[in-house]
Parts: structure tokens; sequence; C-alpha cells
């Protein structure tokens, strides 16, 4: 038995299915990849990360969106949802659907044991491509953490962890402070 292979999307044919989709999937190498549900952590964390973030932001060049809002890497793909995503300046858009996302200051992921590889490792390698990019913020829902991988003046990515509920997150790419009480407040963690 011979297997067949899989045949390659467009990002056009990729952009005209998902458009059409009651549920969401992200495009990678040329093929579409079915999104799983969250869990309850999972979802107060992206709503509380939207909320403080915008909170934060108000009155500023800076605009939160939440996880329906895609995001381009480049013009022939990946195409992802970022859990957050934070645009500083003008936002920047594919075309007149308004709904991919060029230019992302930061963004954030909520990890999960079935996406924290993905997140730290291929997707944080596409995000690197994004020019605008400025802050990659990785969230914990088994406890109370926040990492922050910063691109600085050479190109380069340093990373800072804000660990346990005292803690206070700076996001540099905003010039925000987040605190991570705020973050977990009434989010049901793993040891709880």
């Amino acid at each position: 038995m011979s297997a067949h292979p899989i045949p390659q999307l467009s990002p056009e044919r990729y952009l005209e299915i998902e458009r059409g989709n009651d549920f969401r999937s992200e495009y990678y190498d040329g093929q579409m990849h079915a999104m799983s549900g969250g869990t309850v952590a999972h979802s107060m964390l992206i709503t509380a990360m939207g909320s403080v973030l915008r909170s934060a932001l108000r009155n500023g060049p800076c605009r939160v969106a939440v996880s329906d809002l895609l995001v381009r890497v480049s013009a022939g793909g990946p195409f992802v949802y970022p859990d957050v995503s934070v645009t500083c300046g003008e936002m920047k858009l594919a075309d007149d659907r308004r709904d991919v996302l060029l230019n992302p200051t930061a963004i954030v992921e909520i990890l999960s044991k079935s996406t924290e590889a993905h997140d730290r490792g291929r997707k944080f390698s596409y995000y690197r491509q994004i020019e605008s990019l400025q802050e990659y913020i990785l969230v914990s829902q088994s406890e109370p953490r926040i990492e922050t991988f910063l691109r600085e003046l050479d190109g380069r990515w340093t990373m800072t962890e804000y660990t346990g509920t005292d803690a206070t997150c700076v996001c540099r790419s905003t010039n925000r402070e987040i605190p991570l009480a705020e973050i977990y407040e009434s989010v049901p963690l793993p040891s709880e």
C-alpha cells in the first residue's frame, strides 16, 4: 500500500477555506492544522491577559486583540491565531476583510501540556520572523509564571521570568507592568 502525498494549499486557498469554516485552523508549510479547544484556565488566562493589557494600554497608541485575529508571519504563511496580540501604532491588515494582522508588537501564548513544546519551538521561530514583533510572552496555566522574550537592538532575544503572585511582569515592548496576582486571580490551577 502506498501513501498518497497530502496536497499543499496555497496561502490564498487556506484563507478562503478558513474564512468559511465554523472552526479555526492554523496554516504551516502548506497544510491546515485544526485547533483544539482549551481548558477553563486557558480561557480565563486569555481573558485576563487581554483585559489587563487593554486596561494598561488605554488612551495610548496600542491595541489589544484576543484569539480570533489571525497573524500572518510572511506572504506565504504561516498564519496563526495567537492567544493575545498587541499592536502599537497603526494596525496593518492583509486585506479589506480586516481579519489578518501583519504587524503585532507583542504576542501572548497561554501554555498547555499539548502546545507548550510547539509554542516554545516552532511557533516562536515563526514569530521571530515578524519584523514588527518586539516581545513574546508565555503564560503558564500550571503555576503563576510568565516568561517574556524581548528582541534586543542587536536582534538577540533575551528572556525574563516572573514567578509567583507577588511578582510583577514588566512588558518592555509596551512599557507596562502587569501584576501576576491580577492575571491569576480566580484562575483554577492544577494544585488547587
